[in-house]
């Protein structure tokens, strides 16, 4: 009787160990499903070049290379990455804390790869490699 009591217990320590096993193989593959799938989320991430600048260029007071998914909108990507006022009505009023001089005629424009847009900034979606410089000028 002993004998049959020690090979159960055998029996289910080996069925505990296995499972415990399998349970670790299960964690290691969801933890490299987890990570495949964030490899794939930065893969499809695509990325534009956003210059702030004053005086048509004259002064560039930054320029970063920002990821946006697809779809982004580019009013969106400013409010994200850069301290931006008046995004809310649809017109850039200041950025990086320098604000637009009604006095001076001086207001923010923005260009996409050297051309004026036909729509704003809290319409156009942005295009994978785009280059959009904001500049503070006087408008004539």
């Amino acid at each position: 009787m002993k004998k049959f009591y020690l090979s159960i217990l055998s029996l289910l320590f080996t069925v505990m160990v296995l499972s415990g096993c399998g349970q670790e193989d299960s964690n290691a593959d969801q933890n490299e499903t987890n990570q495949s799938e964030q490899a794939g989320e930065t893969e499809n991430q695509e990325k534009v070049v956003i210059t702030i600048s004053q005086d048509k260029g004259e002064e560039v007071i930054t320029e970063e290379e920002i990821s946006f998914e697809e779809g982004a909108v580019l009013m969106d990507v400013m409010v994200e990455n850069f301290e931006v006022e008046g995004a809310d009505q649809g017109f850039i009023t200041s950025i990086e804390g320098i604000g637009q001089n009604e006095e001076e005629g001086k207001y923010w424009l923005y260009d996409v790869n050297g051309e004026m847009p036909t729509v704003g900034a809290n319409e156009y979606e942005l295009q994978p490699g785009d280059e959009i410089t904001f500049d503070l000028q006087a408008t004539e």
